[in-house]
């Protein structure tokens, strides 16, 4: 009976073995072989890369630890156990000081402030007290600020009026833009340029800049009116109307032009109650009883 070798397999499988663990051995050289020399070319001592590896795992570690506190909660208590400290010892607000009030009521910045009086400096929501003032109408900004250890400083930076509009039931100031600041009565209104009509409160800055085209007009005009959203009536201290076009050219151009007829003619102050510039190159006036008087002598003739 013949005999079976059964080594030969054996001894196939060992060597086989063999030769992966070589080139594993052979591969993991070269890695590390290429590591050690990228490594090599960082400009660090291999303690100093001990030093990042370690802050950068430690680093992680904080990173999640501070995730988990958050879920938790922990950070909220922690400030407030902060701001309690800080509340215990003196940092907590007690003073408000406002600086740039001129014209309006300073007690409305106070009341916003003060209401964060004895809270804790820690827990002053600086943007959020700064909105508050900002829908303020005369406040057209404001700077909030923590000066330690008890008190808030407010600079406000106030909205200048610059002309009063007529509503049907009040006066209102309002500013350049046409925002509106607070009432204002007709005895504190005199002398200051008063506007009119739907929508004249947007208009209020082209209207100055018509007004800045002609000097020698601007001062004597009393009133404007914003007819049909677009074009003005002016109105000059001597009660005199001025109908102007519509378009920015056409009304500045028209404007120039009175000017310079009234430095030569004296318009204003005469007799002409209305001067008409609607039409391009022409000026209609309107003498008050001047039609009636013509009707009356065409009736005697």
């Amino acid at each position: 009976m013949p005999t079976v070798n059964r080594k030969a397999k054996g001894v196939r499988r060992s060597t086989a073995a063999k030769g992966r663990a070589r080139t594993a051995r052979r591969a993991r050289a070269r890695t590390g072989s290429l590591f050690d020399s990228a490594m090599a070319a960082l400009p660090f001592t291999d303690e100093q890369l001990h030093r990042i590896f370690l802050v950068a795992i430690l680093g992680a570690a904080a990173a999640l630890a501070w995730f988990v506190a958050s879920l938790a909660g922990v950070p909220a208590l922690a400030q407030q156990q902060i701001a309690s400290f800080a509340a215990d010892a003196g940092f907590e607000v007690r003073k408000v000081r406002v600086t740039g009030v001129e014209r309006m009521n300073e007690l409305k910045v106070y009341e916003r402030a003060l209401a964060r009086r004895d809270r804790p400096m820690p827990l002053v929501d600086l943007e959020a007290l700064r909105a508050e003032l900002l829908e303020l109408s005369w406040v057209e900004d404001a700077r909030v600020s923590r000066q330690l250890p008890d008190s808030l400083v407010i600079d406000i930076v106030e909205r200048t009026p610059h002309a009063v509009l007529r509503k049907p039931d009040r006066l209102v100031l309002i500013d350049s833009t046409g925002a509106e600041l607070e009432p204002i009565s007709p005895a504190n209104a005199k002398g200051m340029l008063i506007v009119s009509g739907p929508g004249a409160s947007k208009q209020v800055g082209p209207l100055s800049d018509l007004l800045a085209a002609a000097p020698a007009i601007e001062p004597q005009v009393a009133e404007a009116e914003w007819i049909g959203n677009r074009r003005w009536n002016l109105t000059f201290d001597t009660g005199q109307v001025l109908a102007l076009p519509q378009g920015e050219d056409e009304s500045a151009g028209a404007l120039i032009a009175f000017a310079r007829l009234d430095g030569v003619n004296r318009l204003l102050g005469g007799k002409v109650a209305t001067f008409d510039m609607r039409a391009p190159d022409r000026i209609y006036m309107r003498v008050p009883g001047r039609a009636a008087q013509a009707m009356a002598t065409q009736e005697g003739e």
